[in-house]
């Protein structure tokens, strides 16, 4: 029997808790239909009667189910998708796993492409590892939102760029899932002098053409770290490059907004910072829908850290010297904010220090690719305070490792003060700052 269908959890006065279901049974089956992944098993548990087949040891045991259409059991899966992950079957030009040392953990160096992590988690995909079967049950099940990895809507440059005989084909089975009213937010990791021009002009004509199915699209700039051997090359983003792709940017959206009503397509944040340009403004973002890309993030963060500052009524008071560490893009952002915070707050010292990236390479200025040995390198002699406030996008989900396989408890010994992670929200990163050291 696989592992994959233990369940792993029993939520407290669930029905599957009521019934007696405990952690290491095995469900077998729902209706007398096997469970081949995860998103067969949401479509199946939606009825309003189930018969689940459940094996503890070596007795197999039938529990009948009443309950409202759109109630969960309350079980979770020691294996998430109840299924192997699908990995990335193309080799893209700008692939940043391909651009990682050795000796990082070991999670980081498996490439997923699997639409159901899409669906469950938020993961990009490709879709160039599906068959015909794969979008059968995409558009049965209504597996929606899907976000998607598109770069270009050009066949034959896809294909170059991802190395995949089979990359060409996305807009025709975008197509195919809008036509399904699939909902799809895509991603386009744009390269100077490959995918944009002519190309970035086309892809977004062709993704406007999809739209409301096609809900949004992310610009990202290419990342290059310093272990390229072997790897094609490619040019990165500056201020003047940054500024052009800026400044047709806000001519698509002003021609989206007077056709569709929505700005459609979106830059992250980096592009503004390369460019050294003002952000759009809160409602320009229409709703933040691609936050994990990092488009708005530094708008949205501003925006809540303004609005609790407003709220508190009574003028803040503490005694505590905080360190805060950043990427070098987000440094100057996070250094204002910080000011900001100290004029409300009184008591409060902040120091922002910039982490500069060795371990990729100067050119990776995001704080999510900060490594824990990059902080020690730049912290190690300095006077840290209270504690230190790292970003959580610099450790592993759910998790507190870092890239690098460190975890909080060795940066805490090796620097001899508090790490706190925290959430890039405003009322959360205040309070965490004002939190009293344990």
């Amino acid at each position: 029997m696989s592992i994959d269908n233990i369940i792993s959890k029993v939520y407290k006065k669930s029905i599957a808790d009521e019934l007696g279901i405990k952690e290491g049974d095995i469900l077998l089956s729902i209706n007398d239909q096997k469970i081949e992944d995860i998103i067969e098993y949401k479509f199946l548990i939606c009825d309003e009667y189930l018969e689940l087949k459940i094996q503890r040891g070596k007795q197999v045991y039938v529990y009948e189910i009443e309950k409202d259409y759109d109630e969960d059991i309350g079980i979770e899966f020691l294996n998430p998708i109840i299924d192997k992950t699908r990995s990335c079957k193309n080799k893209c030009i700008f692939c940043f796993i391909d651009q990682l040392p050795k000796g990082m953990r070991h999670t980081l160096y498996f490439k997923d492409d699997d639409s159901r992590l899409s669906f469950l988690q938020g993961n990009f995909i490709t879709l160039t590892n599906m068959d015909e079967n794969d979008i059968d049950k995409i558009i049965k099940y209504k597996i929606s939102p899907l976000n998607i990895s598109v770069h270009t809507t050009d066949s034959e440059l896809r294909v170059k760029m991802l190395n995949n005989k089979n990359a060409g084909k996305i807009y025709d089975i975008m197509k195919r899932l809008a036509k399904a009213n699939i909902q799809m937010n895509c991603q386009i990791v744009l390269c100077p002098g490959i995918n944009d021009g002519k190309y970035l002009e086309k892809t977004i004509e062709d993704l406007a053409k999809l739209y409301p199915n096609v809900n949004s699209v992310a610009i990202v700039p290419v990342g290059v770290t310093k272990f390229r051997e072997g790897l094609e090359n490619l040019d990165t983003f500056d201020k003047e490059s940054a500024t052009k792709v800026i400044e047709y940017i806000s001519c698509k959206q002003n021609q989206f907004l007077k056709t569709i009503n929505t700005r459609f397509v979106f830059l992250s944040d980096e592009f503004y910072v390369l460019a050294d340009k003002k952000r759009p403004s809160f409602d320009e973002y229409e709703g933040f829908v691609q936050l994990e890309n990092g488009v708005g993030l530094m708008t949205k963060f501003e925006e809540e850290v303004n609005r609790y500052l407003t709220f508190v009524s009574v003028r803040l008071k503490t005694k505590r010297k905080v360190t805060i560490v950043t990427g070098k893009s987000a440094y100057n952002f996070i250094k204002n904010i910080s000011e900001k915070i100290m004029n409300n707050i009184e008591g409060l010292q902040i120091n922002v220090y910039k982490i500069e990236n060795t371990y990729f390479g100067e050119s990776i200025t995001v704080s999510g690719l900060v490594t824990a040995t990059d902080i020690i390198n730049n912290l190690k002699d300095k006077n840290l305070g209270d504690m230190i406030l790292i970003p959580k996008s610099m450790l592993k989900q759910d998790e507190d490792v870092f890239l690098d396989d460190y975890t909080i408890d060795d940066l805490e010994k090796i620097l001899n003060v508090k790490i706190i992670p925290c959430e890039v929200e405003g009322r959360t990163f205040i309070r965490k700052l004002l939190e009293r050291k344990e």
